[in-house]
């Protein structure tokens, strides 16, 4: 396990629901320090309520400095310009990271640096810091999200790639698209906290009161609810079966309103982490219903771990990486099949297989796929990443 660095993680806000960021992240402030950059630089804001409100926070958080959000992990909201695609913002904002990182640097006991980047466009940032390695920690195919720069994103991930001591990618799709950027290309796809989602099954974790007198069956979906969702299969779904309760945790950022008036429906907004095990116990099946596009085609749904681990029967649509989960999982085509699969499981129940599902999950933790990462940053090649800096 790497130890007693310093390593700046260039990554989406830290206060949105834990992603592979703050998994992989969590488990190597265990012995180190990391400095994480709520990193806004990559789409353009829209002239929307969404953005507007996310600006005045991103200020809020700017001016009000640094933080500890954990022991070993310090948060800071850089002042950038989020304008991708212009050479003189790329320099702007090389000069605006670089001073705001190093001050934080300078608060730090002095250790050797690594910088591990979990976004495609800040390759500008390279050397900057006298670091001993840079990471690219690949986990979207990020030039197929709405409002980005598709060009722009794509020439900034070539020559960040190119820089890079290692690129990690999550899914098969994005091991074939990006190996051609980068000789020390690794697949090492999302892990699972076993034991927190595992822990659905202790009697002293309580099914939360608002879905506890909800009619059975209840399927179940948390995550953003993004443009990615299939908002539609989720209506047909609920207008198919009325008496089964369906139940979405996570901000709605896309258009929803063709499940607002379905009384099936319970769109309940973000909730904990903490308290994903509870909702958990409550479901009878765990829903994946994306669409199937070039952005999904990429995906590895960390949901998919978190929902086996919990024991929970799944029905997707066809995502690649859910459907080399093989018997674990069902995957159906949108509308009469995904209802179809969904009856299959349900029919079957919660109990059949569910402990196969939970021990498929024990050797994919976490701490596993660091661990897996700091191998490969072992063997790099001499000139690259020293590995003496891993001993």
């Amino acid at each position: 396990m790497i130890e007693g660095r310093n390593i700046i993680c260039i990554a989406s806000d830290w206060s949105y629901d834990p992603t592979s960021k703050h998994h992989v992240m969590k488990r190597l402030a265990e012995r180190n320090h990391i400095v994480w950059v709520n990193y806004h630089g990559s789409r353009r804001p829209q002239f929307s309520a969404t953005d507007f409100a996310a600006a005045v926070g991103k200020l809020r958080r700017i001016i009000q400095g640094p933080s500890r959000a954990a022991p070993n992990i310090t948060v800071v909201t850089p002042l950038v310009v989020p304008v991708p695609g212009r050479e003189a913002v790329a320099r702007l904002n090389r000069r605006l990271l670089t001073r705001q990182i190093r001050r934080v640097l300078r608060e730090l006991p002095p250790r050797p640096v690594q910088l591990w980047s979990f976004a495609p466009d800040v390759d500008f940032l390279c050397g900057q810091f006298d670091e001993e390695c840079v990471v690219y920690y690949c986990v979207d195919e990020f030039s197929e999200f709405a409002g980005y720069d598709r060009r722009a994103i794509l020439a900034a991930e070539r020559r960040l790639a190119s820089r890079a001591d290692l690129l990690v990618t999550t899914s098969r799709a994005l091991f074939e698209s990006k190996r051609a950027l980068n000789a020390n290309t690794i697949l090492v796809p999302h892990g699972v906290d076993c034991a927190h989602f595992g822990g659905s099954r202790s009697d002293d974790v309580l099914i939360p009161e608002e879905i506890a007198m909800l009619p059975r069956p209840i399927l179940g979906f948390w995550g953003l609810l993004q443009d990615w969702v299939d908002v539609e299969l989720l209506a047909e779904l609920a207008t198919a079966r009325p008496d089964w309760s369906i139940v979405l945790i996570g901000e709605a950022a896309t258009d929803v309103s063709a499940l607002k008036g379905l009384a099936n429906v319970h769109l309940l907004g973000r909730r904990s982490y903490a308290a994903l095990p509870g909702f958990a116990k409550g479901f009878d099946l765990g829903l994946i219903p994306f669409r199937i596009n070039r952005l999904t085609a990429a995906v590895n749904p960390i949901k998919l771990r978190e929902y086996l681990s919990a024991g929970l029967p799944v029905v997707s649509t066809p995502l690649p990486e859910v459907q080399r989960y093989g018997e674990l999982v069902r995957v159906a085509e949108r509308g009469s099949a995904f209802l179809q699969a969904c009856q299959e499981a349900l029919r079957e129940g919660r109990e059949s297989d569910s402990a196969a599902r939970q021990a498929a999950m024990l050797s994919e933790t976490w701490a596993a796929r660091v661990e897996e990462v700091t191998l490969h940053l072992r063997r790099c090649p001499a000139g690259k990443s020293p590995a003496a800096y891993l001993d």
